[in-house]
């Protein structure tokens, strides 16, 4: 197969954390009448995960674990910042509605990159970020079926392009299929791109 083509692939998947005690936690699946369609060769994927899916026919099953490093990087205590409440307000008021404990949001740095982050802690003093992915320092298993792997078709890389050039980046995994990828219903926001899946096909 030649990975330099642009692939349209769909999958069913399930996937699980594995702690060291090699105990299985399921924390995504998608569902059978949705499953996760991207193409290959736009960063919408872990690297990884593309190399593994994309060597495989229609049809055929897999089993694959992935490390940290494969994956979504270790966990950073640095990554988790505080900053003041002023920082969240809309017209001098605090934007409760939006920020609150467990919200993924969209920041942006000095040097206009977005990104996203988790909110930890919401005090009087201020909002705790945390910009680690939420599947840092976690060995991945994805299980699951190809259920299509083909060429992608010029039009269907146009249609791409042009869902990224409009704004699409920031489903996160959590858009409902409302960016023009499908996101398979997936519970997880990432880092911003419209990846059309959750959290194994989002990448930093």
């Amino acid at each position: 197969m030649d990975n330099k083509q642009n692939k349209y692939i769909s999958v069913n998947y399930q996937l699980y954390t594995i702690d060291k005690d090699g105990q299985k936690e399921l924390v995504e699946e998608t569902q059978k009448d949705r499953p996760f369609q991207f193409i290959t060769g736009f960063g919408f994927s872990l690297d990884s995960f593309e190399e593994q899916i994309s060597q495989l026919e229609q049809g055929k099953e897999f089993d694959f674990t992935l490390t940290p490093a494969q994956a979504f990087g270790e966990y950073y205590e640095e990554g988790v910042h505080k900053m003041g409440r002023e920082h969240f307000e809309i017209n001098g008021k605090f934007d409760s509605t939006n920020i609150y404990e467990g919200a993924v949001i969209t920041m942006q740095n000095e040097e206009g990159k977005h990104f996203m982050a988790q909110v930890t802690k919401v005090e009087a003093d201020g909002v705790t970020l945390d910009t680690n992915h939420p599947l840092a320092g976690q060995t991945l298993e994805f299980k699951g079926q190809v259920l299509e792997n083909r060429d992608a078709t010029a039009q269907e890389i146009q249609n791409l392009i042009a869902h990224m050039s409009h704004g699409c980046g920031g489903c996160g995994g959590d858009c409902e299929g409302g960016c023009g990828g499908d996101c398979g219903g997936h519970e997880h926001k990432e880092d911003g791109e419209c990846c059309g899946g959750g959290c194994g096909h989002c990448h930093h």
